[in-house]
């Protein structure tokens, strides 16, 4: 299916590429500016909550609050920033693994955090030991957080700097005729985005498990406690499955690349896959109820698969979007979807507060929210209307 692109849209588009406006500013160029500001001034709140200036009770959760704001306000632009980077500065045929790459080198942070956690920071694992840390104890976690908090501001701060003086908005001459083509305003993409059906289901599809696994993988060692599942494998687990989706999905993203107009076939391989990996884990988490064996193995391998498919589907779930609402702006499109994504894991995190003491629940969640979106994808009709006025204006 694709919407019909007449002889003016691809004159228009044409003359379009042929170079950049004087003094227009790509879209989402500014935007992606002041969310790296906010990201350093929020590191910088807690940093100064470190150095010991914050004399006052009520300060040190002032400092904590704003700077996670402002880190809040912040990452959804930064998040959803792959697919404006791969349309304006690279051609059709590398637009997805452009978008992969810049949508998951994030994920590798997060791979980091499961392993700097439990090695930076050492915490006790049992109850009866928490009772008996030590000042020594106290002091010591304490210079370790310092120790992350500098490291983190000093990255944070320097990328900044980069990204103020130097990255520049666009190239020289656009790669393609949708990088340069006209877009909607803000408004009218909003009321676009909100009024099509079809964007809305693959909304949901992407929001719902990315959602839900992000909320799930937060708690990845308590869910694994009963188990009898250290923090630090935990830890490993996360880190595994969260390295194992950025490789995957920036190799299939080169394959769509290749074979361009299979963005739902990949989906659907990959949302089969995560339901059915997230389904053994489950079950193997309940071997009481199921008899299934539940060794080392099989946790690790069906937790590291279920991080694998659902991380590698997000730069293909990406490009299925913009290729959808075109000419909506890729910021705006990315920037919906990923507020989204937030809400849900908002939701899971807000209702775990209420059931802490079972975390088998989450278990469910996650293979509910994997055949969800599997089940909207299948249905889901596909478009390439960017793709199609690249291909019917070159020709």
């Amino acid at each position: 299916m694709r919407r019909n692109v007449g002889p003016e849209d691809a004159r228009h588009a044409d003359r379009a590429a042929s170079e950049w406006p004087e003094d227009s500013e790509t879209p989402g160029g500014h935007s992606l500016r002041m969310s790296a500001s906010m990201r350093t001034v929020s590191d910088s709140r807690i940093v100064k909550l470190v150095f010991g200036t914050c004399g006052l009770c009520c300060e040190p959760c002032r400092l904590i609050h704003g700077g996670q704001l402002l880190n809040g306000l912040a990452g959804p632009t930064i998040m959803s920033a792959g697919p404006l980077l791969s349309t304006t500065w690279f051609a059709p045929d590398q637009r997805a693994t452009a978008t992969a790459v810049a949508s998951l080198v994030g994920y590798l942070g997060s791979a980091g955090s499961f392993l700097i956690g439990p090695l930076l920071v050492p915490a006790p694992n049992d109850t009866a030991a928490a009772h008996k840390v030590s000042a020594w104890d106290v002091n010591h976690i304490e210079e370790r957080l310092q120790l992350v908090l500098y490291a983190e501001f000093f990255v944070i701060a320097v990328l900044f700097g980069a990204v103020l003086f130097y990255f520049p908005s666009r190239p020289p001459v656009p790669p393609s005729v949708a990088a340069a083509s006209q877009r909607l305003s803000y408004r009218s993409s909003i009321c676009r985005l909100l009024s099509n059906v079809r964007f809305l289901m693959i909304a949901l599809a992407y929001s719902v498990p990315t959602g839900v696994v992000a909320g799930w993988s937060g708690v990845l060692d308590m869910i694994l406690t009963p188990a009898k599942v250290s923090q630090v494998d935990a830890g490993w687990i996360g880190f595994w499955s969260v390295v194992g989706g950025c490789v995957f999905g920036v190799a299939m993203a080169r394959f769509a690349d290749s074979i361009r107009g299979m963005l739902k076939l990949i989906l659907v391989l990959m949302l089969a896959g995560a339901s059915l990996a997230s389904t053994w884990f489950t079950l193997t988490c309940l071997t009481r109820v199921t008899h299934l064996p539940s060794t080392a193995a099989t946790l690790y391998t069906s937790c590291i698969l279920v991080g694998i498919f659902i991380n590698s589907s997000v730069p293909i779930f990406f490009e299925l979007f913009i290729e959808t609402v075109y000419p909506v702006p890729e910021g705006i499109t990315c920037g919906v979807v990923t507020f989204l994504s937030n809400l849900f894991t908002g939701l899971l995190l807000f209702f775990l507060t209420f059931y802490i003491t079972d975390l088998s629940w989450l278990n469910w969640c996650l293979t509910g929210s994997c055949l969800f979106s599997l089940v909207l994808i299948v249905f889901f009709r596909e478009s390439y209307d960017r793709l199609y006025l690249d291909v019917f204006v070159s020709v």
